[in-house]
């Protein structure tokens, strides 16, 4: 008699513990949602550059100018970005993010004047950098058990990846399906692939405004130290393998960059491919997102990690001086293959090199300071990038500007690799040390 309660409690303590589990992934599962919807619409230019000019009647020099300025405000935002979140609920700004990001789309469908471009992505870089950049990664780690941390994390950058390929894939055959079937104009088929981003991130940050939060999921308070920023930076910047760590990021994320530019380059008249043709093989591209990442990730574990970041370095760099000669080439399968095979490579590179960061030996109590170092470093490109490219290809028309831009690349990407040789280097003399 006395057991059957016993059994009914651990009975609804079990079932208790799985539907907080339950609902803790199905956060997750909103949450990889949100990561992979809210930026593409603000990197459209990868698979719509041509469109985009024509839609809002800009040169390319101007669209540089755009995204510099965009790049700019995330680098400002990356520290102040984590100091809101530890503010403000993470729900609360991810909702916000979703909504003012998807808003904005709105009015940047209607294919308002360069002015208000800038606004448009001046907001842009505050409701995805400001507001959300920090608080989806805390989200995530308040929801997360402790020993679900490093799974939750890969299903959310994994998971990110495939979210933007399949949007990516469903936005482009909306585009096919409205120039050509239908025979609209380019201007209507980019205004349907901007509505179906905008009301989707508006429709997520509802969703995810209205979701409580799962049982067990608050965030752990530590009692911290008042500490000294300024000494503390002082610190990171005497950590010759944090500032190599920050080099490589830099490098590599440069032929992240270059992968925006493939559908404006295979669109080219010396190559020849449509809107469409070369959308769509930008778009594939999307889907080595998880190829690249899970694949260059399990061969890190199983070899070592800087030995496959350094051969992904070096074979994109290869790969990048081969799309230079493309027009040479007049095969458009092997061009689609050296994009993919660059796809690949790019997403290998980004999915590793921030684990080189538990070899740096930083202090637990400055690491979220390091990794706001790193991201300031390293993706400074963000802000150069597009004023190089945007210079390149209006000053050198046709491919020219293009294979000069991905020349440079090429070069960075190399550069990386080496970068990453001294980092192996250097953790070889310390364990002989």
């Amino acid at each position: 008699m006395s057991s059957k309660p016993v059994q009914s409690t651990s009975g609804v303590a079990v079932e208790s513990r799985d539907n907080a589990r339950s609902a803790r992934y199905m956060q997750l599962a909103l949450l990889v949602i949100a990561a992979g919807a809210i930026y593409p619409i603000l990197y459209l230019r990868q698979v719509y550059q041509p469109t985009m000019l024509e839609v809002f009647h800009i040169t390319e020099e101007q669209l540089g100018y755009l995204y510099s300025a965009l790049g700019t405000l995330f680098l400002i935002c990356y520290l102040p970005s984590g100091w809101l979140a530890d503010r403000v609920k993470p729900r609360v700004l991810i909702s916000f993010s979703l909504i003012a990001t998807g808003a904005l789309g709105l009015w940047y469908s209607t294919a308002p004047s360069f002015t208000a471009l800038i606004v448009i992505f001046g907001s842009w870089g505050l409701t995805t950098g400001l507001t959300f950049w920090a608080a989806i990664i805390k989200r995530v780690q308040m929801i997360a058990g402790s020993d679900e941390q490093g799974r939750f994390f890969g299903l959310l950058d994994g998971g990110r990846g495939l979210i933007e390929a399949l949007l990516a894939t469903i936005a482009i055959s909306l585009f096919a399906w409205a120039t050509n079937r239908h025979g609209d104009d380019n201007v209507h088929g980019f205004r349907l692939v901007v509505y179906m981003y905008a009301f989707l991130c508006i429709f997520l940050g509802v969703v995810l405004g209205l979701v409580r939060d799962p049982q067990g999921a608050q965030a752990a308070e530590t009692k911290r130290e008042k500490r000294n920023v300024i000494r503390d930076l002082g610190t990171l910047l005497k950590n010759p393998q944090l500032l190599l760590l920050a080099g490589i990021v830099f490098c590599g994320y440069q032929v992240f960059w270059a992968t925006y530019s493939f559908s404006a380059y295979l669109h080219e008249k010396e190559i020849g491919l449509s809107v469409v043709a070369a959308g769509f093989i930008t778009t594939l591209k999307l889907w080595m997102h998880p190829v690249g990442g899970i694949g260059g990730g399990l061969l890190g574990d199983r070899f070592s990690k800087t030995s496959v970041l350094i051969f992904a370095l070096f074979a994109a760099a290869a790969a990048l001086l081969v799309l230079m000669v493309a027009p040479a080439i007049a095969n458009n399968w092997i061009i689609a293959a050296v994009v993919l095979f660059i796809g690949i490579m790019t997403y290998a590179i980004r999915g590793l090199y921030w684990s080189l960061l538990d070899q740096c030996k930083v202090p637990a109590e400055i690491m979220g300071l390091a990794i706001g170092l790193v991201s300031v470093l390293g993706y400074s490109p963000d802000a150069v990038l597009p004023l190089i490219n945007g210079y390149l290809t209006q000053h050198y028309p046709g491919v020219h500007g293009y294979q000069l831009y991905f020349g440079y690349i090429a070069f960075m990407s190399a550069l990386g690799g080496v970068a990453a040789i001294v980092f192996t280097h250097r953790l070889k003399k310390q364990a002989q040390a």
